[in-house]
């Protein structure tokens, strides 16, 4: 069976030609609505995706309407192809998951898609590598400076409360405990 998904990003934007398209395309059922293809939580689309079939075929009128990234269209179809179920698009024939052809696009599609986030990492790690050879801290900037601290431990050593420190460095007393704690162990 041929079911259709129609997405628009907006409540302005209308429906009526992608549903007009997967008619004609032959889709007895279609699952719409109004969301940004970049949200995870389309409930349209779950729902679609619970209920598809062994030889079901989803058919959009674009590839865009479906995923917003190589990654989630090849999750999607990934799913479909799971459960026996194939994609079609109208507008890219390329993009048919029913035919041998359409399943090797896809799976070239596939392995440009794992390449390029294999670089990404290698690319991410080898920055931050050099980065922290520089001295670039990463992480959120430390709330107490060295002398703080100080200051925290010779208040903490001469009685006072780590609370009532932690107050007059004006800081969470948590902040206090954790960062006297990191410099006994450093020291």
């Amino acid at each position: 069976m041929l079911i259709g998904y129609a997405r628009v990003s907006t409540d302005d934007q209308d429906l009526m030609l992608q549903r007009a398209a997967l008619k004609e395309a032959g889709c007895r059922r279609t699952f719409e609505e109004k969301v940004s293809g970049a949200r995870r939580d389309r409930p349209e689309l779950a729902r679609l995706l619970d209920q598809i079939r062994d030889n079901d075929v989803v058919v959009v009128t674009r590839l865009d309407r479906l995923a917003r990234s190589t990654k989630n269209l090849l999750d999607i179809a990934e799913r479909l192809n799971d459960v026996g179920a194939g994609l079609r698009s109208i507008a890219e024939p390329w993009a048919d998951t029913t035919s041998p052809a359409g399943r090797m696009v896809l799976t070239v599609f596939a392995g440009i898609a794992e390449f390029e986030r294999a670089l990404i990492h290698q690319r991410t790690s080898s920055g931050r590598a050099a980065a922290k050879a520089r001295g670039v801290r990463f992480g959120r900037p430390a709330k107490l400076t060295a002398d703080q601290i100080a200051l925290g431990r010779r208040l903490v050593e001469e009685g006072t409360s780590v609370r009532e420190a932690a107050k007059l460095l004006q800081c969470h007393h948590a902040t206090l405990y954790r960062a006297l704690s990191a410099s006994a162990l450093a020291a």
